[in-house]
């Protein structure tokens, strides 16, 4: 049994893995970084040479689990995808963005070409194979490998994967979060899996949740935050995933117009969150998740830009912008868009999800007031006067809840991945003093790791 990262760096980004079990080769997840561009956003695929691999689990749609898909499958052609249904729908929906995105860095020069088109991800969808949470199933033409997807409480769709083969049981938790969001429940992982390697996510690792934390407490605070800018005659930008943290977001703003906190506030989203948020509509009742009889586009009040305008708001006070994406890459909507807001100082940035430590969020989020700001490389930086504040919103389990439960697994041997150095590090002090007879493993980019 060999396992293998075929990430570049110790870090989030371009995210897979592969794994030797009994004569069969599996790929875990195939991710694209969303701060590179050309082959260094990809995974190292000289890991897996073209026919390898006999099957592809996708835990869920996040760009940095699923866009090399198309380019991966390209070169496995044998090799069926499995999923569940609701990221499917997702997937098809990020992918076929992606394609557009990819255009637009073509036509602008920071892309030689795009690595795959609409028509080829058409094609691919036909090895796309649906699988239900809790009902174990096989590896076509390998039996003695059994597969078994539990809902993670990641996002919609979102999936930890169990492993059993040659009498081992190996368990690949993708992101997890056991706690209730706003939409979506809690982990729905079996305390009794008898697992004997556990694959780990380790996002949160470097950042301990505040000890007085609780949801309404920072739903609360979120919300000072928003009636002050606006208040001061200013308005407020939420960077935001367009897959799940949109979405979880239009919810506790639905809660806080409903109370009458924010009723004078429009909130604007368009572009890809606002397919997304379609297909979370569509499977609403597929999913575990809260508030399953309401349609978040039909039954709250939110302004969708029309698709002709989605990707160029025009600022007026008063508003709320939940805008893509989440870490303000450069040419994304809430790039763009605060190039005209961050200079302002009646209004507010408040991020509610993850940065990585070279986005351009997370310039922001470590600048001081009238430090000037880049958000694109191309272009002239801003000078930082808005208020810029963090809220814990997080789709990823803290750090202490993740520990506790392989704690609880006691596998005899961890795997830590989905995290930088100084995430897989506390997890590597954490797990070795709470499990000391068992082995913990901080995978090497390329390393291959006999288990």
């Amino acid at each position: 049994m060999i396992f293998q990262s075929l990430t570049r760096s110790c870090e989030i980004g371009a995210n897979s893995y592969r794994l030797d079990v009994e004569g069969v080769t599996l790929v875990l997840d195939a991710g694209m970084h969303p701060g590179q561009d050309g082959e260094a956003a990809l995974p190292d695929l000289s890991y897996l040479p073209p026919g390898e691999a006999d099957a592809i689990l996708l835990t869920h749609a996040h760009l940095d689990h699923l866009g090399s898909l198309p380019i991966i499958m390209r070169q496995q052609e044998r090799a069926p995808v499995f999923m569940t249904e609701t990221t499917g729908a997702l997937a098809d929906a990020m992918l076929h963005n992606s394609v557009n995105v990819m255009g637009h860095k073509v036509h602008q020069g920071s892309l030689k070409s795009a690595f795959f088109d609409h028509r080829e991800i058409d094609a691919q969808r036909k090895r796309w194979d649906y699988r239900r949470t809790n009902e174990p199933f096989t590896v076509p033409g390998h039996g003695h490998v059994t597969l078994e997807f539990f809902d993670s409480g990641h996002v919609a769709g979102s999936a930890g994967v169990l492993i059993e083969a040659g009498g081992k049981r190996i368990f690949y938790t993708g992101d997890v979060h056991f706690e209730d969001q706003t939409v979506s429940r809690a982990a729905d992982f079996p305390d009794d899996l008898g697992i004997d390697i556990m694959i780990v996510e380790t996002t949160r690792g470097a950042s301990p949740r505040a000890e007085n934390y609780t949801r309404d407490r920072e739903i609360q605070n979120l919300a000072d935050a928003m009636c002050g800018a606006i208040e001061r005659g200013g308005s407020v930008l939420m960077p935001v995933f367009a897959l799940g943290k949109t979405q979880e977001m239009l919810i506790v703003l639905h809660e806080l117009k409903s109370r009458g906190i924010l009723s004078d506030a429009d909130v604007h989203i368009g572009g890809l969150a606002t397919k997304v948020t379609q297909i979370f509509d569509r499977h609403r009742l597929r999913t575990r998740r809260h508030y399953s009889d309401m349609k978040i586009l039909g039954d709250t009040d939110v302004v969708v830009s029309s698709k002709k305008r989605s990707n160029h708001f025009s600022y007026e006070p008063g508003n709320i912008y939940a805008l893509s994406s989440g870490m303000m890459t450069e040419k994304t909507v809430s790039n763009r868009f605060a190039h005209h807001f961050l200079d302002n100082p009646r209004n507010a940035i408040l991020f509610v999800g993850y940065s990585s430590p070279d986005s351009p969020a997370a310039r922001i989020l470590s600048g001081e007031r009238d430090d000037l700001i880049t958000l694109d490389a191309n272009l002239a930086p801003i000078e930082l006067k808005c208020d810029v504040q963090r809220f814990d919103f997080s789709g990823h389990a803290p750090r202490d809840d993740i520990a506790d439960f392989v704690e609880r697994m006691a596998p005899p041997t961890v795997l830590l991945v989905h995290g930088d150095v100084e995430a897989t590090a506390w997890f590597d002090t954490t797990l070795s003093a709470r499990l000391p007879d068992s082995t913990i493993i901080t995978p090497k980019p390329g390393e291959r790791i006999e288990l």
